[in-house]
């Protein structure tokens, strides 16, 4: 049985380490609960790349964007199965990062943190943005940044408050927007079949899937461009394993929220997307707003468009406040193992490590100044930079999965509780694939520039970890295996 702190909660499996072998250390308040988690696992397959990033994986694919989110959403399946097996094999808070120190070596570790921390800060930018396109629906008068300036020092504050604040907005932000894509589904569905708003021959159906120069309008090389914002729209799903060390029963908890991600991939990105190319062709999708809310003001229900408009505020919202909660979690956990200062480590009375939470919202304001200075070109440029943050992490959690699989071989391990599937011909061919979206960055002339800025910034976490890091924190909080009665600190 797990050893709990007061109230039942689990402790992260390090704390098993000798006492005298162990700096004392601050307490997080354990306050999500697994009603929490599940909705945060649930809320974040939805969000700005679905519902506003999605307009420009349409416009680089057409309707072959629905093949591309299936083999994407594969990927990212085996990519969360690996995660969740090691998840339910190493229940400990900072999982990922944790994961790669143990596996693959301490810089690893540090690169796979620093690498999510900015992962989240990037997709935050993406989300703050499109929040200021949204309020633009309703206020097109009022300058972008001016909504984005009120909305992050709002989630800070909701960020600042309690661990149990948080999750509470989180678990409503998420009904409100799951509850909404099936509504918006079911009703779209109905305006194919009955043609409500537009009775015109042949103005919504599935022909539109095919009558405006066929599956592939683009061909190939449109359909491959595509995946730098399809794989954009699946990053922060990877959340479900910063709540590992956090669940009361992790072993029935995350193997039951990772194995809901294909039925939500097809539900809310092939299912929804179909439906929303079925009523309005592919090419009239411009992305001046989002193509939810567009087909329901194209048709005339604005009444529906407004509503749809208010949905989706509330995933942008809801994303960022779990993006800063990611983020902040996340260096809190590098700041134990010496990786980042020790500042981050400092909580308030309610237990919330407050200086990551400033540090997240003051790198957000940098986002009000990006919407000032470049309004039209920014939310594509920063959807290609997390999504080479994104992969990097998936690649690393890839192959911490990997060096574990060949351990536990070698080594006589008890096998795992919730084993990959297809191992090892799928877990390789996914890593191929990460390595595929990786290169697409560099080859489409639109994100080229993401992936200079991130191997710029691997480059600068390289230089980094030498100066600064190098030999500091690496076996201060051991791995403990928890299906296996042998134990490995973390590599040298």
């Amino acid at each position: 049985m797990e050893p709990s702190e007061p109230g039942g909660t689990p402790v992260a499996a390090d704390q098993h380490a000798p006492a005298a072998a162990r700096p004392p250390r601050a307490t997080l308040k354990r306050g999500l609960t697994a009603r929490h988690i599940r909705f945060m696992a649930l809320g974040s397959a939805i969000g700005t790349g679905l519902f506003y990033g999605s307009a420009g994986a349409i416009q680089a694919a057409g309707p072959a964007v629905l093949l591309a989110y299936m083999i994407g959403g594969a990927a990212v399946f085996m990519v969360m199965r690996a995660l969740g097996e090691m998840a339910v094999r190493h229940p400990v808070a900072g999982s990922f990062g944790q994961y790669a120190s143990r596996y693959l070596g301490p810089f690893a570790g540090f690169l796979t943190g620093w690498t999510y921390t900015f992962e989240m800060f990037v997709v935050a930018l993406a989300d703050v943005t499109a929040f200021g396109v949204y309020m633009g629906f309703w206020f097109p008068d009022v300058d972008r940044w001016v909504w984005i300036l009120a909305l992050v020092l709002f989630i800070g504050a909701i960020n600042l408050i309690s661990v149990r604040v948080f999750g509470e907005l989180e678990f409503w932000l998420a009904l409100i927007k799951i509850t909404a894509i099936v509504l918006m589904i079911v009703g779209g569905i109905a305006i194919i079949v009955f043609g409500i708003g537009n009775q015109s021959a042949g103005a919504a159906g599935l022909d539109n899937l095919l009558a405006h120069d066929g599956f592939f309008p683009t061909g190939v090389a449109g359909f491959l461009a595509c995946f730098t914002v399809v794989m954009f729209a699946f990053g922060g799903i990877e959340v479900i394993g910063i709540t590992a060390g956090e669940a009361q029963h992790p072993k029935q908890v995350i193997p039951r929220a990772i194995n809901s991600v294909p039925v939500r991939i097809l539900l809310f990105y092939v299912l929804a997307l179909a439906v929303i190319m079925s009523i309005q062709p592919w090419n009239t999708i411009d992305g001046s707003a989002s193509p939810f809310v567009t087909i329901f003001d194209s048709l005339g229900l604005t009444g529906a468009a407004h509503a749809l408009n208010a949905v989706v505020i509330t995933a942008a919202v809801s994303a960022i406040n779990a993006d800063i909660f990611g983020a902040g979690r996340m260096l809190h956990g590098l700041a134990e193992q010496g990786h980042a200062p020790r500042a981050f480590m400092k909580l308030t009375r309610t237990g919330v490590p407050w200086l990551t939470v400033v540090t997240m919202v003051g790198a957000l304001l940098v986002g009000v100044l990006l919407n000032v200075w470049f309004q039209e070109q920014i939310f594509f440029l920063i959807a290609a930079l997390a999504t080479f943050a994104t992969v990097v992490v998936w690649l690393m959690i890839a192959l911490s999965h990997i060096r574990m699989k060949h351990e536990i071989a070698r080594d006589g391990k008890l096998p795992s509780e919730f084993p990959v599937p297809l191992w090892p011909a799928a877990s390789y061919a996914t890593v191929a694939f990460i390595v595929f979206i990786v290169v697409m960055i560099g080859v489409v002339e639109n994100t080229r520039p993401a992936l200079i800025v991130g191997l710029l910034w691997v480059g600068l976490l390289a230089l980094a970890y030498r100066l600064w890091v190098r030999g500091a924190g690496r076996e201060r909080y051991p791995l403990v295996d928890e299906t296996s009665p042998i134990t490995k600190p973390l590599r040298k």
